[in-house]
């Protein structure tokens, strides 16, 4: 039984990293002790990320309340960490210096969830990738994060049938007929406070 101390509050949310390769320098996120898996956690104002061997663990600051959803990214977001919290911000986090990289405002309630998202924005500077919050506000939001201006794109959920959205999930569903050699549709499944669970895509 491993425990792991630092946070002095609740602790709404964790997430564990993925796998990470000892041969592949470029692939190091969060390792501080050197095998591969860290565990990030949200509490009151504060985000922890704690490596599973050595329980240390950085701090990353800057919220004024509680941090609701944390999420570790993949591909080429491996070293960053996205997270929601009651202060209605979405917020974009650098996992190498600790340091805050964008925030995104535009919810009007708790972001209950967070996620990134398989959509890349490309146009003459580049491309950049998607991420998404789900709040309840009753909004999942999309935005650009390399930009912290408006939402990219908002989905609106039932508005009798849904009180807020709490977790958000990207699937891939086997399609019933192949069109143009794509075998799977990606589709977006969340749950509200209702109780109903809706696949959209």
């Amino acid at each position: 039984l491993n425990v792991f101390n630092g946070h002095e509050n609740y602790v709404w949310c964790v997430n564990i990293s993925p796998l990470q390769s000892n041969n592949n320098k470029m692939n190091n996120i969060g390792v501080i002790g050197g095998n591969g898996y860290t565990i990030c956690s949200g509490s009151y104002k504060t985000i922890r990320i704690w490596d599973i061997e050595t329980k240390q663990f950085n701090v990353f600051k800057g919220y004024t309340n509680w941090i609701r959803s944390v999420k570790y990214g993949s591909n080429e977001l491996l070293n960053t960490i996205l997270s929601g919290s009651y202060d209605n911000s979405v917020r974009l986090w650098d996992i190498r210096s600790g340091q805050q990289i964008q925030v995104f405002n535009g919810h009007t309630n708790t972001v209950w969830s967070v996620e990134y998202s398989p959509f890349v924005i490309k146009n003459d500077t580049g491309s950049s990738n998607v991420i998404c919050s789900g709040s309840g506000d009753n909004t999942i939001r999309f935005w650009d994060i390399r930009s912290n201006k408006s939402e990219l794109y908002m989905i609106r959920g039932d508005e009798k049938k849904d009180s807020g959205i709490f977790c958000l999930k990207f699937i891939e569903l086997k399609k019933k007929k192949e069109t143009r050699n794509v075998k799977y549709d990606l589709n977006l499944c969340y749950c509200s406070s209702n109780g109903p669970i809706r696949i959209w895509g």
